[in-house]
This record gives C-alpha cells, structure tokens and sequence, in this order.
C-alpha cells in the first residue's frame, strides 16, 4: 500500500493553518480536508507562503531603511559605494537555493504519492462530455454523481467523449485533464464520510459552469449497500420512471428541459416533441417518432435540429437497449395530454 510521505518542515506551517482554520473546517485559502494527500498540500501551500511573506517583510523594511537613511538632504555630498562583497553575495544565493531545492523535493514527494496508485484500489470510470460526467462503476452501473467508499484507495480512470474536460476536488487537492482519444487516472483516499463538490476546471464551451457534481463519500458498509440498491433499482423501475432516472444521470439535463425553461440549453426542450414534424439544420423535416429519438441518440450529429450546434455526443455504446427504450418512453410521456 502506497503511504503518504510527510514533510519534512511539516511543523513549520502548522501555526499558520491553525490561525486560519475556520468554524466550517477549511482555512482562508482551502476548503475543509478531504483526503489523505490535503494535509500534505496545505503544509506545503503554507510554507511557501510564510517564506514568501518573511522575505518579504523583510526586503521592504531594509528598502525602507535604506531611503530614510540615505535620503538627499542639505550639506550632505554623494559618497562612494561598495561595488563587490563576496561573503553577502554567497549568502543572498545560496540560501535562496537551498529553500528552493526544499520546496522541489516537498513538491515532488508529493507528485510521486498522487502517481503511485496503490494495489487493490477500488477502480471506476470517469466519462466527461460537454456538460456533465458520468461514473461507471464494476458491473456496469453508471450514476451522475460520485460515490466513494471511506478509508480505501480508488483509482478513476478517465476519458473524454469530446473536448479537453478537467475533473477537480478542492476538498481533495486532486486535479487531472481529461483528454480525448486517451486515457488519463488519478487516485485518492477519502478519509472524511459526507459530500464534497466535483467541477470541470478546463473551459470546455457553453454550459461549462453547469458541469459540476456530488462527490459522496459512504462509510465503507453503507458503499457496498448503495450499490446493492442502485443496481437493483435499475431492475425493477417501470420504463419511464426508469427515462426520468437515466435523463438525469447521463447528462441529458444539461442541455435538454423537460419544462417551459429553456433558458441557456444547448439543446431542444423535450415537451411535447414526440409525434411532431421537426425541421432539420440541412433544410429537411422529420418525424419525430421512436426512430428519430433512437437515432438522435446513437448518432447524433446525423440529424441536427435547426437552430442548433451539432454538439451533443453520442450514447453509442453506453446505453442498453432497455434503456434507450426507456428514454423513449420518458420523452413520450412529456407529451401534454
């Protein structure tokens, strides 16, 4: 198992983030600790800061030493000024290397620990697409927010279906990009059960301050029973309850209404679509029926709506028949009666 280094100037910050700790549990500059590897970065965060701050304080009292006392003032004639002091020069480059040298090896423990995914970490797949995620757990059942076991390492391997999507947990002090056409991972250990906030921190277009999530963080027993019931409340939900659900978890919120709002969607409102002669981008007009709808899912750049970007990715792959099925029957149930 992977340990978290602790750094060696660890002490030297504590005071600081105790002084600056609020009444929430997070400080000043970060949001309550959320994670294993969060310690480590504040510790660091706030050492470069106090170092920064001493440095400082210190230069401008000397400037400020320097321009009272050698102020212009009458009867006082320019007198000549050292060029050369060997012994300062050492001092005013070599101590700032060493602190230099210190902080990379404090910073690059801590890279090293958010690399090495332990064995036996918990593995779940991140899918971004523009503008939600969708988390795949073994087994193949996929939700709209993260859930996470306490105590235990996960490791999420991560993809994106269209543009470069960044997923970032300030709580945990985690961040990675999500590239198309490749595969990139990150891991962590939450140690604190409760829900931390998930965001997109890569501008990825339209509705990219809508791309955010629920990172819930279950004590391990309470984990292995959610999901137990996730998985069995796919089974048993009637085919349009099941659209509502699906219609939420994959993301169809973010650019599709199910209401008079539209405001800021991306995409066309749901209501009253099915059964309808809806006109194209390329000047033709379609019936939307259970065809149109299956189509516009699996490809969905084939038939682009007019008055819209061709910007939704496609669900091929990712949805079972059943539940395209039931997206259909959720759509057709928004017809007004």
């Amino acid at each position: 198992m992977t340990k978290v280094l602790t750094l060696p100037f660890s002490h030297l910050s504590g005071l600081m983030s105790g002084l600056l700790a609020q009444s929430s549990g997070g400080t000043l500059s970060f949001p309550a600790q959320g994670s294993d590897f969060a310690s480590n970065v504040d510790t660091l965060y706030y050492t470069i800061t106090g170092i920064a701050a001493v440095f400082f304080v210190l230069i401008v009292a000397v400037m400020a030493y320097f321009v009272v006392r050698f102020r212009r003032r009458p009867g006082h004639t320019v007198q000549p000024s050292p060029s050369h002091n060997t012994p300062l020069e050492i001092i005013w480059s070599v101590l700032p290397g060493f602190i230099l040298v210190g902080i990379f090896v404090a910073g690059f423990s801590i890279f090293l620990n958010m690399r090495r995914v332990p064995a036996g970490a918990y593995e779940i797949n991140v899918t971004a697409r523009k503008w939600s995620w969708a988390f795949q757990y073994p087994g193949g059942l996929a939700v709209e927010n993260l859930h996470v076991p306490a105590d235990r390492p996960v490791r999420l391997l991560m993809g994106s279906q269209d543009v470069i999507h960044s997923l970032f947990i300030p709580a945990f002090r985690v961040k990675q990009d999500l590239v198309p056409g490749r595969y990139t991972d990150m891991w962590f250990r939450a140690t604190t059960p409760g829900t931390y906030r998930l965001y997109c921190a890569e501008y990825c277009g339209q509705q990219h301050s809508m791309m955010v999530a629920n990172v819930i963080v279950h004590p391990p027993a309470e984990f292995d029973q959610w999901l137990r019931a996730e998985a069995d409340k796919l089974n048993d939900l009637p085919p349009v309850e099941l659209g509502a659900l699906l219609y939420k978890r994959q993301g169809c919120a973010q650019c599709h209404a199910v209401d008079a709002n539209t405001s800021g969607k991306a995409g066309p409102s749901f209501v009253g679509l099915f059964g309808t002669q809806r006109a194209l981008a390329s000047g033709e007009t379609v019936a939307a029926d259970e065809n149109y709808i299956r189509r516009s899912i699996l490809e969905p750049q084939a038939q682009v709506r007019a008055g819209f970007q061709p910007v939704m990715p496609t669900y091929q792959g990712r949805l079972k028949d059943r539940e395209i099925e039931a997206l259909i029957a959720y759509i057709k149930s928004l017809n007004p009666q």
